[in-house]
């Protein structure tokens, strides 16, 4: 069997008729296709790129579509919940720095290097190694609080980075309602300082609209914006307006969530200027802010406001910019995933497939962790029109 699965599909479709002891001829007559059809596809000049067409051959030869596509259809090794939220879950509800005990196993670490250590587990999320980084939240956690508790001067900015990258994985995976308790530490923990406050809205902006609270999202973003908004373009360094302008996309983003067209256009136009300014590949605040970033935000906008077609002329424009290979393999496969959604919605479910099988390519665990993507997997393979390489994809993930 591991030889069979070794072979091309058009070969397994040969094995499996002569099992059923079909000719060529009998076997295309049941399809309703020609023997000629079933010659080239036999020996791989003809695809087989219908999901339709695949699951009436595997109808015929009485057998699952799965078994056709061989080792491909094998349900990949790491889907799913991923064990470590229970974890960070209890990281998030521990509070010995709090009440003065120390914390068990967690001797004092410079803040410089806990700062390191985030700093390193920021880089492992925007290469979208969830599995790992979820391993790594709770002794962070654990770490940066006990260097705040030590020197709250220089471990301050650090505690707020653990919470952000643990509300922003928590997102991911799509545990809001933990997400929030994160979101609100780091929130907490900024008070006093507008710019760190800012950094840890943009979170919070992501957990209220996950929540479906979108008005809360809007007020609350659009609020730490204008607090360290310039007062004139040339008045603010990158890394100011960066988190100014990611700041008014996430109310550009809740604001979709709203219906709220004109809103949504001002807010991205206005961060459309400060991202002018500030230009592609940098990533000031772990925002990775930008003009190719905010056009990627008109993406999402418009598929939430109903506008599919108009999401994929956007995509297709920005993704061919220079600035799209600069961006961050999380932020690419997650953009990638509100792509397939507007293919599907503008019934172009080939495109859509492609576009689910490059975001596993750039980020395997982005399409393997996230609930939202293997929903828009299940979608798109459910498609009678869609292409057989999906099927691949979405027999690995166990949503067939």
């Amino acid at each position: 069997m591991d030889s069979l699965e070794s072979l091309p599909v058009g070969r397994r479709v040969a094995y499996w008729r002569g099992r059923r002891r079909l000719s060529q001829q009998v076997f295309a007559d049941r399809l309703g296709k020609s023997k000629s059809w079933v010659d080239k596809v036999e020996r791989g000049v003809r695809s087989l790129d219908r999901v339709s067409t695949l699951h009436d051959i595997a109808a015929v030869l009485r057998i699952e579509a799965a078994v056709l596509l061989g080792r491909d259809a094998r349900p990949a090794e790491v889907t799913g919940r991923i064990a470590g939220v229970e974890r960070i879950r209890e990281a998030l509800a521990t509070y010995d720095m709090a009440v003065g005990r120390p914390v068990v196993g967690c001797p004092g670490v410079p803040a410089d290097r806990v700062a390191r250590d985030v700093g390193h587990a920021w880089s492992t999320f925007q290469h979208a190694r969830y599995p790992r980084v979820a391993e790594l939240v709770p002794e962070l956690l654990a770490g940066a609080q006990r260097a705040h508790a030590d020197d709250p001067g220089r471990g301050r900015a650090t505690v707020v980075e653990a919470y952000r990258l643990t509300a922003s994985l928590l997102v991911k995976l799509g545990e809001a309602e933990i997400a929030w308790l994160a979101a609100d530490r780091a929130m907490l923990t900024a008070a006093g300082d507008p710019m760190l406050v800012a950094a840890a809205t943009v979170q919070l902006g992501q957990v209220l609209r996950a929540s479906g609270r979108v008005r809360a999202a809007l007020s609350t973003a659009l609020a730490a914006a204008y607090r360290i908004a310039p007062p004139g373009p040339d008045d603010a360094a990158p890394a100011e307006l960066s988190l100014c302008g990611a700041l008014l996309v996430q109310g550009a983003l809740a604001a979709a969530r709203h219906g709220d067209d004109r809103t949504v256009a001002d807010l991205l136009d206005e961060g459309a200027g400060m991202a002018a300014r500030v230009g592609d590949g940098h990533d000031h605040h772990r925002t990775a802010f930008g003009p190719t970033a905010v056009d990627l935000a008109r993406v999402a906008a418009a598929l939430d406001l109903g506008h599919a077609h108009d999401a994929v002329t956007w995509h297709e424009k920005t993704i061919a910019r220079d600035g799209w290979r600069w961006l961050p393999a999380e932020h690419r496969a997650a953009h990638l995933l509100d792509a397939a959604r507007a293919y599907l919605h503008a019934d172009d479910p080939a495109s859509a497939a492609r576009t689910l099988v490059e975001a596993e390519r750039v980020a395997p665990a982005e399409v393997r962790h996230r609930p939202a993507a293997r929903d828009i997997v299940a979608q798109v393979a459910r498609d009678p029109h869609a292409p057989a390489t999906v099927v691949r994809l979405a027999a690995a993930l166990g949503v067939t």
